[in-house]
């Protein structure tokens, strides 16, 4: 019965580390349960903010693109401009020479001396 004795105290010392083996696995299986949990929320909130700066971004991106399309619009609009006062002045400043010899050729053609003398006296006249 000794033995027996002695036998049944080991068994139930085994059975007692199993218990404490299976209680400690036991909490260590719920704490990487909950870590897992945890990792797994963490990912989802990282993916969801970076789902919100991705849709930042491109609405930054889109804005930008839109105002530079803008900016571009109106710096070609003011090129434009510029390039027609440029061409109507040029056309202008034709104009004036063209004008000018023309009127050149005429009082050259009209007028002599005589005429230079009755201006002459005209305007002494008037003083």
């Amino acid at each position: 019965t000794g033995m027996l004795d002695s036998g049944i105290t080991n068994i139930r010392k085994q059975l007692d580390e199993a218990k404490a083996l299976r209680a400690e696995a036991e909490a260590l299986r719920a704490e990487y349960a909950g870590k897992i949990a945890n990792a797994e929320k963490d990912a989802a909130a990282m993916k969801t903010a970076a789902e919100a700066e991705a849709k930042l971004i491109l609405a930054k991106a889109k804005s930008d693109a839109e105002a530079l399309i803008e900016r571009r619009g109106k710096s070609a609009e003011a090129k434009i401009a510029a390039a027609e006062r440029t061409a109507i002045a040029e056309l202008r400043a034709h104009a004036a020479q063209a004008a000018a010899q023309a009127a050149r050729g005429l009082i050259a053609k009209g007028h002599d001396a005589g005429a230079d003398k009755k201006l002459v006296d005209a305007a002494i006249a008037g003083i």
